[in-house]
């Protein structure tokens, strides 16, 4: 079985290494021509557009930033669509707009392709790990047909309903993680500003009941003092957007999380944008003229 992989950068790249490394054949397509070199020493071969590796390959995986990106790539000139063929599947592992995953998969099930939105969570450390989840909607013969490969890429598989429901899940748990690491960045500057040491916060909360997922995260970047784009703040910005889209849909008030899309317009409004997520801290400091550091970081 041959499979090809579109969109091999922070978070595709690895992924697709790992299917190399897990000996599948791989077909490789990307804007970027030292992304797919890094696939290709291990193995891979190159295709030059969307169309030419949907011919060629049994299974295509795109890995993209933005909903309009990965339509493109499947419905644009030269894209997926073109090269269609009797037992393709799609697998779309991008944070994806849940209304473009079932157009997506409307147009390419009239023409006999399942196409399924498998967006993944755990971050550049987990793809390279092979520890990400992956939430996948639509098809479930498809996703029988896809779960070894989606194993030798991820430690948690979920297949957890129709089109759209893998994105729903993903948008929904982004929403959550951006909402506890503003509240977390809020309590470091509030241990900071009556002076005490945010490092032993972290310590004392890590143990305790203001525990959550990305306070580790933070400890690594806020007080090291290192924003180098690990999940940058204008992606973060469009995965929330898509949230509160989402809740105005389902008419949910999402109240948190319209405060925390202002810190994060707020900071691209400032130039953080490609900076992590976690500079979020930085807007505070900004506002309040105070950083955030370990002591030894100082």
């Amino acid at each position: 079985m041959k499979i090809g992989f579109i969109g091999v950068g922070n978070m595709g790249g690895p992924i697709c290494r790992n299917l190399i490394k897990n000996d599948y054949s791989v077909l490789v397509h990307d804007i970027a021509p030292e992304a797919v070199a890094r696939c290709t020493e291990l193995g891979a071969a190159a295709a030059k557009s969307p169309r030419a590796v949907a011919e060629a390959c049994d299974v295509v995986f795109t890995s993209l930033a933005f909903p309009h990106i990965v339509e493109e790539v499947v419905l644009g000139p030269d894209g997926i669509a073109e090269g269609l063929h009797d037992g393709l599947i799609v697998v779309d592992l991008s944070t994806n707009d849940p209304v473009v995953v079932k157009r997506l998969a409307a147009e390419l099930g009239r023409r006999g392709v399942p196409f399924l939105d498998a967006p993944v969570s755990g971050g550049t450390d987990g793809a390279e790990a092979a520890t990400i989840s992956v939430i996948v909607g639509g098809d479930r013969a498809a996703y029988d047909n896809v779960l070894p490969m989606l194993q030798a890429i991820g430690k948690s598989i979920y297949h957890v309903g129709p089109s759209g429901a893998g994105s729903v899940f993903k948008i929904v748990n982004n929403m959550l993680a951006f909402c506890n690491m503003a509240a977390a960045n809020e309590a470091l500057m509030l241990i900071s500003k009556t002076g005490h040491d945010p490092e032993t916060f972290l310590d004392v909360v890590e143990q305790s009941s203001g525990a959550s997922a990305g306070l580790g995260r933070l400890r690594r970047k806020v007080l090291a003092g290192n924003f180098e784009a690990e999940f940058t703040m204008d992606l973060a910005y469009k995965d929330l957007g898509l949230a509160l889209k989402l809740g105005e849909q389902a008419e949910v008030p999402l109240v948190f999380p319209g405060a925390v899309n202002h810190i994060l317009l707020e900071g691209r409004a400032l130039g953080m944008g490609s900076q992590d997520v976690c500079a979020m801290m930085r807007v505070l400091e900004h506002n309040l003229r105070l950083e955030v550091r370990a002591p030894a970081s100082r």
